[in-house]
């Protein structure tokens, strides 16, 4: 790591290009040469097409999981027992096809923009 002392940093006429420090100057932390390769190595391959093809895949996974845990609450089985708790996920499976289906047909897009907690105390009061 590398600290730059902020008698150095202030009077500099780019700073704010340098940095968002606000009273210290700028840190820089530095990896070793192998380390600096294999993050360069990756995000090469990060740019190529075979690369956001998997990631599209593994995007849209990862939608489907967070909403069965939204909307069924899935990260918990309410009942005990193999049978109970594979029913209630074929139950919920069939609730995300039928929610899908409905936002499908009726052209309204899955996701909703997330409302931060100060946001919805803001409306709440303001209602």
């Amino acid at each position: 790591m590398v600290k730059f002392d902020k008698e150095t940093c202030q009077p500099c006429l780019v700073r704010d290009k340098c940095t968002r420090a606000r009273n210290g100057g700028r840190t820089l932390y530095l990896r070793s040469r192998d380390q600096q390769q294999v993050l360069d190595e990756a995000r090469a391959q990060q740019t190529g097409q075979e690369w956001r093809g998997k990631y599209a895949t593994r995007a849209g996974v990862e939608g489907t999981i967070h909403q069965a845990i939204a909307v069924t609450g899935m990260r918990r089985a309410r009942y005990r027992g193999l049978k109970k708790t594979h029913l209630e996920h074929a139950f919920s499976a069939i609730a995300l096809n039928l929610i899908r289906l409905d936002a499908w047909w009726n052209g309204r897009p899955l996701d909703r923009t997330r409302t931060s907690h100060l946001a919805r105390l803001d409306l709440s009061l303001t209602a």
